[in-house]
């Protein structure tokens, strides 16, 4: 054999030996990935499970009358009372279910059962961000877990509820949509959750109306929950905070179906004998602030922290950092058609976590609701002022009342110890990044 040869065989030896090795170390790798999901997924499902033992281990909510809804002439659940209704709002309560969150999952599952507990409202609405399926910091894309175990902790309890989707419940790349996780929701295995998808021809998932009336017809209150979707402009994971707007066809929607509830009721009006029929009053509850709660702040900070022509604060603050108010990027018409319907005297929304305040602009009352959240913002299960809920009764005549109750009073006391938590609140940004 000549030596041309002979060096060719040995460099072909070469490289099929270099080959086997970097075919060996690709099959170590792999194999590695798939035993980390193996186990990941075994601990996830051991850690979900003791998790949903702990939401079998809650006590039914005691009521001396409870209220149960019906659905009305139009399809929408109403509850029929002569007296007040108590609404609770809970909102981001991110919950994770995954493998890297089984402990915070289990606080927040604490929390929310001793406030529904001790509250013992007619309904609890949820403004967005039950979910959590943020895979670095939950351990999984899977966001049925959480909805799953969120509504066996409602059905448990026995309590009437329903939701707005928030921008986490659903991510891109999370294992089930919008539409899935609502039908999931719907689907009848949940008797006391009165979610409804809402019609098809307006955008968004979770467009609802739910009414209260007296014993006469008259509907006293309608509660509106809107999707305020969730990423936009080219930010379809979220990361740079571009969030969607409430879209033109849910405001129109919002307006029709106001008229025709007001239509309804100058018909009960005019078989009762009343003349003076007032105008029907109602409440929004979705995710993702408008930009009004931005401008009422800023108005009242630019002030000095006091009260102006248009702005009367109530309590709570502001306490995020970068934008301080993280609103849709888009423009929407929801406030102005609010003003000029005259109707709508409260807006509740979420998705800031460390802001909890509640201020009345331009006549209408803007509240943020105090959140659960242990998991999605660093470090926040070991801060305590921000959480909580907020407790609102609506009364006979259309009026309403609102409280922003923290978590860590003794009021609420909780089947399993509450975690110790620094109850200083977060310093109020004065020099704003308007």
């Amino acid at each position: 054999m000549s030596a041309t040869k002979e060096k060719i065989k040995e460099s072909a030896g070469k490289k099929t030996g270099r080959g086997k090795k970097a075919l060996k170390i690709i099959g170590i790798i792999l194999g590695i990935i798939v035993c980390f999901v193996v186990v990941t997924t075994v601990i996830s499902k051991i850690g979900n499970a003791a998790n949903m033992k702990k939401v079998s281990s809650f006590k039914p909510v005691e009521y001396e009358a409870q209220l149960v809804p019906e659905k009305d002439a139009r399809g929408n659940y109403s509850f029929v009372t002569d007296g007040d209704l108590k609404v609770l709002q809970l909102t981001d309560v991110h919950i994770g279910g995954g493998w890297l969150c089984l402990k915070k999952d289990g606080m927040a599952i604490n929390a929310v059962a001793a406030m529904i507990t001790a509250e013992k409202p007619d309904l609890v609405i949820v403004t967005g961000d039950i979910a959590y399926p943020v895979p670095f910091q939950a351990g999984t894309f899977n966001n049925k877990p959480p909805a799953k175990m969120f509504a066996e902790l409602m059905e448990k309890l026995g309590v009437y509820w329903t939701l707005a989707f928030g921008n986490h419940d659903t991510e891109l790349y999370s294992f089930f949509d919008r539409e899935e996780i609502g039908s999931f929701y719907s689907g009848g295995s949940y008797p006391h959750c009165l979610f409804m998808a809402g019609p098809s021809d307006v955008d968004g998932c979770g467009n609802q109306i739910i009414t209260v009336k007296n014993t006469k017809g008259v509907v006293t209150q309608l509660l509106y929950l809107l999707d305020s979707h969730s990423y936009t402009g080219g930010d379809f994971l979220g990361i740079m905070q571009k969030y969607d707007n409430i879209h033109q066809n849910q405001i129109d929607w919002y307006a029709k179906t106001l008229e025709e509830y007001q239509d309804d009721n100058n018909s009960v009006y005019a078989k009762l004998g009343v003349a003076d029929v007032p105008t029907l009053k109602s409440s929004m509850f979705f995710h993702i602030p408008l930009k009004e709660f931005r401008e009422g702040w800023k108005e009242y900070v630019e002030n000095g922290m006091n009260d102006t022509e248009n702005v009367k604060y109530y309590c709570g603050i502001a306490g995020e950092h970068g934008k301080v108010i993280f609103t849709g990027i888009g423009e929407d018409e929801v406030f102005e058609t609010v003003l000029a319907l005259g109707s709508t005297q409260a807006i509740f929304c979420g998705h800031d976590h460390y802001n909890d305040f509640s201020l009345e602009y331009k006549g209408v009352r803007l509240t943020y609701g105090k959140s659960i959240d242990y998991l999605a913002y660093p470090g926040i299960y070991k801060v305590g002022a921000q959480r909580g809920c907020t407790v609102i009764t609506f009364a006979p005549d259309g009026s309403f009342d609102m409280s922003s109750e923290s978590y860590y009073q003794d009021k609420y006391t909780s089947l399993y110890e509450k975690e110790t938590v620094d109850m200083t609140q977060r310093e109020v940004l004065t020099d704003l990044p308007w």
